[in-house]
């Protein structure tokens, strides 16, 4: 027989060794606040990524030679790397870079070191090619994801020479490089500077002076060399030959030819030391700018990292820089972050307190104290577990505490109920009733906890930068709900096992003065200081004074509730309960369940609801990029995103987005052109030279600050006022990502061997789907396009060799003509500046000058200087090349992309497009797929809905290990199954979008919440059913009649009533700010006196599809607890009787 007051040995130890406990609280407590404040803070959370990029450059070659000369080999070695899931690669000129994607099993940094040693074969060849008399030298590196983005930007503005503001940006850079949490700064706006050596092709031509001989007299005179030590006088000296220019003007005292008369580098070359050519300018509210892109270390704090870096900039822009040089801030992360964390800790504290406030009504207030005790001591344990595994404060993690909330007090609501409940009805006294009470739901409770972990579990499964992104979330709660098990089990038990009553204490009014005195005379005291000290003072007060609600007012209604209403509803459920368990009642009750059900499914697929991969945000950032056709000067792509910038200024002047100077939603207003100016998801990182790339980014101020307007609502009236404005160029208007970067929602790869042909069938689909007219589309467009401009040179190799011509000695001349040669380095300030030799402007761009010039060398045979004029050699003639190659798995492809128009559905415009091309016909030996983020939502839909019937398979699992029985597993099981009509009835109903990641999770989070009530509950009734066995004498394998069962469950049903109601309106409570998005500051509402109430923002926007996922499941799921559950207990416990009897006549 089944001992009915067994006790749980680790909870009776925790009641007996009381002091031990205190010791362990504090200790919890102290490690757990301390966590919660070295916890680095992030918008979003680390990733993990296992990319692997190699990088080359070779400057002076086409994308087609990129792909020959470096790409090719480099994959050709690397695709056969260990663990390597996926490889890509882009080719442009001067530029390649190969990323390698490998099994998520392998760290990064042994990722890397294999790479790399295969990098370093390719290299080492005979045939890898050679710049400025070296060997091309990849970059092999990772990419961290939360080091991509810059964490702010400073700008700086002032009238001062190019020189001066360069030296002010570089050592403001150097300043903020040394702080510990920056990797890196960006400096855009201002070009490195250089000394030039323009030569006069002319005069070098009449002085018979090649460019090797001007390079040669340099290396040679601009150097210092060491001697080696001479003795003198008995000591040994160092001899130093100092021959390095102090001055760039000391080089044209060099002489470069002595024969017949000195020739001096001066008389042929002008040399200046300026900036190099323009690569880049930068702009705020449309005045130029020098701006600083500063980037944040993975894993380092980025509040702390912010702070800094502001500190730094007030305190050097106030006693080193002149006071007339500008200096401020932009795009600032940690605020955005902040104000993330701050609303997120704020929903906390408001869960809380309507959680405590229910609490009390059931429980009565001391009472409620022992359950609300469970919140904060499980939050500060969660913080030291999580703080202990690496992890940062960020969205993901808070989250995962908000949706603990309601959750964490289950366990404390059992624990506390049932020890109450043995004490009132049972007579025991405390401590007894502590170690039978948890006795009796001990195994329940943990089960329940475990099958709730269980249902996250297969989320550890989750796949690449998703599953990295979203991972956070079910450890966090599983940490949570861990953290809550154990307070139950120790803390709780012992405390209940000290302090519990039956009867609630009366406080006389004479300690209510007394408390009232001290507690409101020193929080008026402290209210006339700012800031924390004014907040606990207002704390203070506020509890004096509902001590005072409490005595008078609160307490009566509590009781109330408690001795009036809780009894009427209790026997209000035992009265329906034996009705509907009557006959062929709970049949009815469940077929009708089931038939809600499918009702449900009906309804959802009449009105289906939008389906979307994330939640659509409303903009944080609006970014616009522009660009030109390969081969544009980088002023005239300047000029347009200057008219460009004049559009959207004209848009965010609106009256109605202005009040005054104040403007609603922009903080700042930004352009970039050139280097810098990349879109990520096409460009994948690459920061090279970008001549035609424009863009301009504004950015928003908080939510709570935006008057209601919409920042998306912004971003609309900019793409109409740019679609079609300007021809000629490539206009996206795109909003920030919210979350990790999965491609645009239109992206069709197309693949094939033959390039020209890839991009042919890239431009005849474009036309045919911008010819079908697919409302939402932006605007489509192909990543590569082969009409970069370009002068092919052929040479007459005949006539070249007959006259002792290389093709390498045409291709050198032409390279340092233009491109031109280094000559060594000329140092100041501790700073190293390249000397390059190359034509002077006005020559270099000068077909006649630069073709005509005469190729100077010294004939082997004769020993006679020769002079051949290059357009002797060689014929010239246009040609177009291609922008860029890009390949995967070696295999060439072209990417037709666009985003979708705000305010329509990604999914909808993607399934016209499909519809669209379903019958495409392409050319043999071509392909296309639609990847991006279409591909990411299959891939992550795939994986969830396995997950949720994994999660299913280990609660059922769990469910078995602990019923010892196959019925009651599957009768929870089925509670899980039904409690998913409120979810669909609630989609269909407020017509919420089904949002896959968040909806997806909200269902799986849903699935492992409703089996704690449904264990509790059969758990006890079970208990029941074995104590009247125990009482009749019958042993265990013999079933009870009918009436004794039903009378058993409706016993177990109206016992555990209170518990159930609570558990489900504790978690409901929790996510009810949430899913609203009513946020109330309440540290401000202390300290200030002011609430700074607002409905909506990014947490809820974010969050908001899982919380009223969850919220709807769990309100039906409450109702089949109480009444589902019962009644097919019911059933299969009348089924087992009949199959007995059947089994017994047969035998």
């Amino acid at each position: 027989m089944k001992n009915i007051y067994k006790e749980f040995r680790l909870s009776s130890w925790a009641i007996d060794h009381k002091t031990v406990i205190y010791v362990i609280m504090a200790l919890f407590f102290f490690l757990g606040i301390r966590s919660y404040n070295v916890m680095p803070r992030e918008s979003f959370p680390e990733i993990n990524d296992t990319r692997v990029f190699v990088s080359a450059v070779f400057p002076g070659n086409t994308a087609e030679d990129i792909e020959r000369l470096i790409v090719d080999p480099l994959e050709e070695a690397l695709k056969g790397v260990q663990s390597l899931v996926d490889i890509t690669s882009t080719s442009e000129e001067d530029f390649a870079v190969v990323k390698l994607e490998f099994d998520e099993e392998i760290s990064v940094d042994l990722a890397k070191q294999r790479t790399k040693d295969l990098v370093d074969g390719v290299v080492s060849g005979a045939d890898w090619p050679t710049f400025n008399n070296a060997k091309v030298e990849p970059s092999v590196f990772e990419m961290d994801f939360s080091e991509l983005m810059p964490i702010l930007s400073i700008s700086m503005i002032g009238n001062y020479p190019i020189e001066q503001m360069k030296d002010f940006a570089g050592y403001l850079e150097g300043k903020i490089e040394q702080i510990p949490e920056v990797k890196s700064v960006d400096i855009r706006g201002i070009e490195a500077f250089e000394v030039e050596v323009a030569v006069d092709i002319y005069k070098m031509t009449a002085a018979k002076i090649s460019f090797n001989d001007i390079i040669n007299a340099i290396n040679s005179e601009n150097t210092t060399i060491s001697a080696g030590n001479i003795i003198e006088g008995g000591q040994r000296r160092s001899m130093r030959i100092i021959g390095e220019v102090e001055n760039p003007n000391e080089l044209k005292k060099i002489v470069v030819k002595s024969e017949k008369g000195a020739t001096y580098l001066g008389d042929i070359a002008n040399i200046t030391f300026e900036e190099k050519d323009v690569t880049s300018y930068a702009r705020s509210y449309g005045q130029k700018v020098v701006l600083l892109h500063v980037k944040k270390r993975g894993g380092k704090n980025l509040i702390k990292a912010s702070k800094k870096i502001e500190t730094l900039v007030d305190e050097i822009g106030e006693n080193f820089f002149p006071k007339d040089l500008k200096l401020s801030i932009s795009n600032d992360q940690s605020s955005i972050t902040l104000n993330q964390v701050s609303d997120l800790v704020n929903n906390i504290i408001f869960g809380v307190i309507l959680v405590v406030i229910v609490l009390m009504f059931f429980l009565g207030f001391r009472n409620a104290l022992f359950v609300g005790f469970a919140i904060p001591m499980s939050m500060f344990m969660s913080f030291m577990v999580l703080s202990f595994m690496g992890y940062t404060m960020n969205t993901m993690v808070l989250f995962g505490l908000v949706m603990g909330l309601g959750m964490l007090v289950d366990n404390g609501i059992v624990v506390v109920e049932n020890v109450y409940r043995l004490m009132e009805k049972e007579g025991m006294s405390r401590v007894k009733a502590a170690k039978a009470g948890i006795g009796e739901i001990a195994f329940p409770i943990i089960v329940s906890t475990a099958t709730t972990i269980a249902a996250f579990v297969p989320l550890g499964a989750w796949p690449g930068l998703m599953g990295e992104f979203m991972i956070y979330f079910p450890i966090t709660l599983s940490v949570v709900l861990g953290s809550s098990l154990i307070v139950a089990l120790f803390f709780n038990s012992m405390l209940v096992s000290r302090f519990m009553e039956i009867k609630e204490r009366e406080i006389s009014a004479r300690s209510l003065r007394r408390i009232t005195f001290i507690l409101g005379g020193l929080g008026v005291l402290l209210l006339f200081n700012n800031g924390l000290l004014r907040g606990l003072g207002t704390l203070m007060i506020l509890i004096s004074i509902l001590f005072w609600a409490y005595k008078y007012l609160i307490k009566k209604q509590a009781t109330q509730f408690q001795m009036i209403f809780l009894p009427r509803m209790e026997k209000a459920y035992s009265t329906f309960l034996s009705k509907a368990l009557k006959g062929f009642r709970p049949i009815a009750f469940l077929l009708g369940t089931f038939l809600l059900l499918f009702s449900s499914f009906i309804l959802f697929g009449i009105f289906p609801p939008k389906i979307e991969f994330f939640p659509e945000n409303e903009p944080l950032q609006i970014f616009t990029y522009l660009e030109y056709p390969q081969g544009t000067d980088i002023k005239k792509t300047n000029e347009i995103t200057k008219k460009i910038e004049d559009d959207i200024n004209n848009i965010i002047t609106q009256n109605k987005y202005n009040k005054g100077s104040y403007n609603f939603l922009i903080e700042d207003f930004g352009a970039q052109v050139g280097s810098g100016a990349g879109n990520p998801e096409i460009d994948g990182g690459v920061t090279n030279e970008m001549p035609h790339k424009g863009k301009i980014t504004l950015t928003m101020r908080e939510f709570k600050f935006r008057n209601g307007l919409s920042s998306e609502n912004m971003r609309s009236e900019i793409q109409n006022e740019l679609k079609g404005k300007y021809p000629g160029v490539a206009i996206s208007v795109e909003k920030d990502a919210n979350g990790p970067p999965v491609g645009y929602p239109v992206n069709i790869e197309i693949s094939g061997k033959d390039y020209e042909n890839l991009i042919q069938t890239a431009l005849e689909m474009k036309d045919f789907l911008n010819a079908e007219n697919i409302l939402g589309v932006e605007e489509l467009k192909i990543d590569v396009n082969k009409n970069k401009p370009g002068t092919k040179l052929v040479i007459n190799r005949e006539k070249a060799g007959e006259l002792g011509i290389t093709t390498a000695m045409i291709g050198r001349q032409l390279r340092a003509s233009l491109f031109g040669a280094k000559a060594g380095i000329y140092k100041k300030d501790g700073k190293d500046y390249e000397i390059n030799v190359r034509l002077k402007e006005e020559q270099r761009y000068d077909n006649n000058a630069l073709f005509n010039q005469f190729i100077t060398f010294r004939d082997q045979s004769s020993g006679k200087i020769k002079e051949i004029p290059i357009a002797a050699l060689v014929t010239s003639k246009n040609n177009a090349s291609f922008s860029a190659i890009k390949h995967r798995k070696s295999l060439r492809m072209v990417t037709l992309y666009s985003d979708v128009l705000a305010g329509y559905n990604a999914n909808e415009v993607m399934a016209n497009v499909k519809s669209a091309l379903m019958n495409y016909n392409l050319d043999l030996g071509v392909e296309f797929k639609f990847t991006g983020e279409i591909e990411a939502q299959d891939e992550n839909m795939a994986f969830l809905s396995n997950a949720l019937l994994a999660a299913l398979a280990l609660i059922m699992l769990l469910l078995v290990f602990q019923f010892n029985s196959i019925s009651k597993p599957i009768i929870i099981l089925i509670s899980i199954f039904l409690s998913f009509t409120g979810v669909f009835f609630g989609i269909t109903l407020f017509q919420m979008p089904f949002v896959i990641l968040m909806t997806m999770m909200g269902i799986i989070s849903l699935s492992g919440i409703v089996v704690n009530n449904g264990v509790v509950l059969l758990d006890y009734t079970q208990l029941l059913i074995d104590r009247k066995k125990q009482e009749m004498g019958i042993s265990k394998e013999q079933m009870l009649d009918n009436s004794e069962v039903t009378k058993a469950i409706i016993q177990g049903g109206t016992a555990r009533l209170r518990p159930v109601l609570l558990t489900a309106i504790t978690t409901i409570l929790g996510l009810i700010p949430l899913s609203i998005g009513l946020n109330i500051d309440f540290f401000s509402l202390f300290s200030d006196w002011d609430p700074r109430v607002y409905l909506g923002g990014d947490n809820v926007i974010f969050w908001g599809p899982l919380a009223k996922t969850v919220i709807f499941g769990l309100t039906f799921a409450t109702f089949l607890t109480l009444i589902i559950v019962p009644a097919t207990f019911l059933i299969t416990y009348r089924l087992k009787m009949k199959f007995k009897r059947v089994l017994k006549a047969k035998l």
